[in-house]
């Protein structure tokens, strides 16, 4: 059994006992969350696609942690104009782990 929600403005695949880095959700490690926008749902029956979310769907899950990810470096440059500019930068993430699909 699977299933496609939406968050952070991204869609994942997710599986019971899954784990995932989603975009920053403030949640501190050891709290639950619940996604609703579940997009579709893989079960013994088949698949049921929402339209544009399946209706009483929920994906519950439990913050593992917060953290940062490894840092890109941002390079501007302009030839023959002496303009050069360097950034780092590191995405803020939320790890989960999936405990259970509701459908």
């Amino acid at each position: 059994m699977y299933a496609i929600i939406e968050t952070g403005g991204k869609q994942y695949k997710v599986a019971e006992g899954d784990t995932l880095k989603v975009e920053k959700l403030g949640l501190a490690a050891g709290e639950t969350v619940t996604f609703d926008k579940v997009l579709l749902v893989s079960n013994d029956n088949g698949l049921t696609v929402g339209n544009p979310v399946v209706d009483k769907a929920t994906v519950t899950a439990t913050v593992a942690e917060e953290g940062k990810a490894k840092k890109i470096i941002v390079y501007k440059y302009k030839a023959k104009k002496g303009y050069h500019k360097k950034q780092g930068h590191r995405q803020p993430f939320t790890k989960v782990k999936i405990d259970k699909i509701n459908a």
